[in-house]
């Protein structure tokens, strides 16, 4: 492909992100264009495709046959993004791919080392990493605003959902922490870097529904930083964090779903004194497509931040499963679950 061409996008399924978040901000951004959209009904494919002036395609299969799509955004549910995600780099194309990549920690290697193979760019859409407010809070954080970091706390978390959501159908990869667990852990690597051990973690089930609604979890930095992180879907809205240092206290509102026209406000309080620093507003949406298309054309092609996600996931989900072994045992041990003694 050259540099002087456009990056030809097919949309793969037209999930409501698609066209209220994702298309606007393709078509605002030089260089990449859409030219088709699959749908499983042709008419939905038709309705979106009609407002962006792309070519309406009935089953994804269809779509990625076509010799005039380079790469594909995937907005799929989250069960539903390894296969498809397998299918679109086995036909050539680069892949956009909503978070979570999958759902399984074997799926996500599978499939950047499919990427490596076949040498297409593969990406998880956290589009909140694009922001510049992050990069803000790194400068400050390297220049001693809080002293020493010694405590992460990062929460995600938004109201219940109409009953029928997928969140909440284990079928379609449902579930708090695959939904929005992510974000905290993604704002970890972050913010202080990938090298931290997940120590502890409890998810919150619903057995009506099937799937986790909400959770926590431990992690711990070879340096002595720990972190607090929580997550869930029956809360009110949440969406921060903040680093307590041995001098002061850091703390940013509105990190994760941050509008375009939002100006961030970070706030730091020391023993002395107490300021705000509002940052300018940033379009974290359009940074993630114009970072993808950045990748296509110059690369990097492999992001190891996916890996390192995946495992931080498995490895918090893995913590939660021994802790609820360990619960289940202990309460069947005795009778009503009383103490012993």
């Amino acid at each position: 492909m050259t540099g002087e061409n456009p990056i030809r996008l097919g949309l793969l399924g037209c999930a409501d992100i698609a066209p209220r978040r994702i298309l606007p901000a393709v078509s605002a951004t030089p260089g990449i264009d859409l030219v088709a959209v699959a749908s499983r009904g042709l008419a939905k494919a038709r309705t979106v495709a009609e407002r962006h002036g792309a070519t309406a395609v009935e089953g994804y299969e269809r779509l990625l046959e076509r010799d005039d799509v380079d790469a594909v955004y995937l907005p799929l549910p989250p069960g539903l993004h390894a296969p498809w995600v397998r299918r679109a780099l086995m036909a050539g194309k680069h892949v956009l791919a909503e978070k979570p990549l999958t759902t399984s920690l074997a799926d996500t290697l599978e499939l950047t080392a499919l990427a490596r193979a076949t040498g297409r760019v593969l990406r998880e859409n956290f589009m909140f990493v694009h922001h510049c407010q992050h990069e803000h809070v790194r400068r400050l954080l390297a220049d001693g605003a809080v002293g020493r970091p010694r405590l992460f706390s990062a929460a995600f978390a938004i109201p219940r959902r109409p009953p029928g959501d997928i969140r909440y159908d284990p079928e379609l990869g449902g579930g708090a922490l695959v939904d929005v667990g992510g974000y905290p852990l993604r704002a970890a690597q972050l913010v202080l870097g990938p090298g931290f051990r997940v120590t502890g973690a409890a998810l919150r089930h619903e057995s009506a529904l099937g799937v986790d609604t909400g959770g926590t979890a431990l992690i711990s930095y070879g340096d002595g930083v720990l972190g607090q992180l929580s997550f869930g879907l029956d809360h009110r809205y949440t969406s921060r964090y903040s680093i307590l240092g041995d001098t002061g206290r850091l703390t940013l509102e509105h990190v994760f779903t941050t509008p375009a026209g939002h100006r961030p406000v970070v706030r730091i309080d020391r023993q002395d004194h107490q300021e705000e620093l509002v940052l300018p507003a940033d379009d974290q949406c359009a940074n993630a497509i114009a970072a993808f298309a950045h990748a296509v054309r110059h690369g990097p092609a492999h992001d190891d931040t996916i890996r390192v996600q995946a495992e931080a996931v498995d490895r918090l989900r893995r913590h939660a499963t021994a802790q609820d072994d360990d619960t289940h045992k202990d309460t069947t041990a005795r009778p009503n679950g009383a103490p012993n003694g």
